[in-house]
């Protein structure tokens, strides 16, 4: 009996002693091994014994459909180094009363399902959910360190919002592997230097490419201390401060508009409801339907031509027919969506040269502050069309944790979120209690090597380049 409880529950380093029934529940009495008795959970070293504790359980994988716990009296140990310390047992990880495949088990179904899925399957309280993740993580962390980061060439950094009154988590995307690799909670330059200093002298220098939003301090704080990276302006931020600039043209006129309707009606019939039988003149109804046509025109605005309805397109075709602000504004935008649609880097710079000159002159005050914005960020513009590479993969990622968020109601632990979040949207899963851990480092040397071959072939284009030049 005890060499099939020790096979079933998957138990090593542990002598079972025993087994009982406690109401719906199998009680499984276990000690470790006499070399794995009196350690210190902190560094491992064999200690004095100090005293014993009461008994405890431990929440292990079910049997069938009853809940099995292992039962034990730890010993409290004295460590010259890190002091009086419950002892280390083989199944359970440091402090928690779950043991090491319950809770690898748990973070699994975590990764695909809600907290409230999780609790109902794995029949623990929810609140014990995100503090399972976060253990699960933390030593996935620790086991590969600094390591996880080998490899980074392209990055993208953002922030994202989980929280109401301007709470944001910092993230940082690889762009090659599609995935999650960092993420802290605030933002700023002393949030950004966290993850720097995160990395070696050699991960540093290894950066290539770095895509973010327009933040100067982003960008000053990435050439000092990546020095071979190259900066990248994310094109989705820079035609969503056009559409910005075109939006606010779009209330200027409705406002003007407006106020010609309204000038138009004679004065004895601006207030109160018009008279029985008496009609706006023809001026000030054609006026009044023009203000209404600019103010329902957002979305025909702002939407790329492609992906328009039918009721869209008549109102633009109504817009460009009357001209105007409004719609020399919609021209410009559109143009600078076509710089980024450019073949190469020589026809982007061309086509943003002449986007720069007309919006210049264009005397649209919203369209002539975008250009000034844009003007000093014109190299990094054209990296983005040369190297072919934007925030969108940064974008997709915030989307992914909204949901988190969202499926779980929110977070009171921003560790736990934390934790969760590199749990889903990382390269390092948890694995399950019967997946081998050969296989796992077997898949990561693969992803190794292909990142190595990915980095030898763009080496070698980006010298046949060179050369073409």
């Amino acid at each position: 009996m005890a060499k099939i409880l020790r096979y079933v529950l998957g138990l090593v380093k542990t002598v079972v002693l025993g087994v009982s029934i406690d109401g719906d529940a199998i009680v499984v009495k276990v000690r470790p091994q006499r070399r794995e008795q009196l350690r210190c959970p902190a560094c491992g070293r064999r200690c004095e014994c100090h005293d014993h504790e009461p008994a405890r359980r431990w929440r292990a994988m079910d049997l069938a459909r009853s809940m099995c716990y292992l039962e034990y009296r730890p010993a409290r140990v004295r460590c010259p180094e890190h002091g009086v310390l419950v002892e280390r047992v083989p199944w359970a990880r440091h402090r928690p009363r779950f043991t090491r495949d319950f809770e690898d088990w748990a973070a699994c179904l975590a990764v695909k399902c809600c907290m409230s899925a999780v609790s109902r399957i794995a029949r623990v309280e929810w609140h014990s959910v995100g503090g399972i993740c976060r253990r699960v993580y933390d030593e996935i962390e620790a086991q590969r360190g600094s390591a996880r980061f080998d490899g980074l060439r392209r990055i993208g950094i953002d922030e994202t919002s989980y929280k109401k009154g301007h709470r944001y988590l910092t993230v940082v995307v690889d762009h090659d592997r599609g995935c999650l690799v960092w993420a802290h909670e605030g933002y700023g330059r002393e949030v950004l230097s966290l993850f720097l200093d995160g990395l070696t002298r050699e991960q540093r220098r290894g950066i290539e490419v770095v895509t973010a939003d327009g933040a100067k301090w982003i960008r000053q704080l990435v050439k000092r201390r990546c020095p071979n990276a190259r900066w990248v302006m994310d094109p989705f931020h820079v035609v969503e401060w056009m559409n910005g600039a075109l939006d606010e043209v779009r209330r200027e006129e409705w406002q003007a508009a407006k106020a010609e309707a309204r000038a138009a009606v004679p004065r004895s019939s601006r207030h109160g409801r018009p008279r029985k039988g008496e009609a706006a003149p023809e001026a000030a109804a054609r006026l009044a339907s023009r203000a209404s046509s600019i103010k329902n025109s957002r979305y025909a605005l702002v939407k790329n031509p492609e992906d328009l309805t039918e009721r869209q397109k008549e109102k633009l075709a109504e817009l460009r027919k009357a001209g105007g602000r409004l719609f020399t504004a919609w021209d410009l935008k559109e143009d600078l969506r076509a710089v980024f649609r450019a073949e190469d880097a020589h026809e982007a710079e061309a086509l943003l040269a002449a986007w720069l000159h007309r919006a210049a002159y264009c005397r649209i005050a919203p369209v002539v502050a975008v250009e000034k914005k844009v003007r000093r960020r014109r190299a990094d513009v054209i990296a983005a069309v040369d190297l072919g590479i934007g925030n969108g993969r940064v974008e997709s990622i915030n989307q992914k944790i909204k949901v988190t968020i969202a499926s779980g109601y929110g977070f009171r632990n921003t560790g736990n979120l934390i934790a969760l979040v590199m749990l889903r949207c990382s390269d390092e899963q948890p694995a399950l209690p019967w997946e081998d851990r050969r296989e796992e480092k077997r898949k990561r040397d693969e992803r190794k090597r292909k990142d190595r071959e990915r980095d030898r072939k763009r080496r070698k284009e980006k010298a046949a380049k060179a050369k073409a030049a």
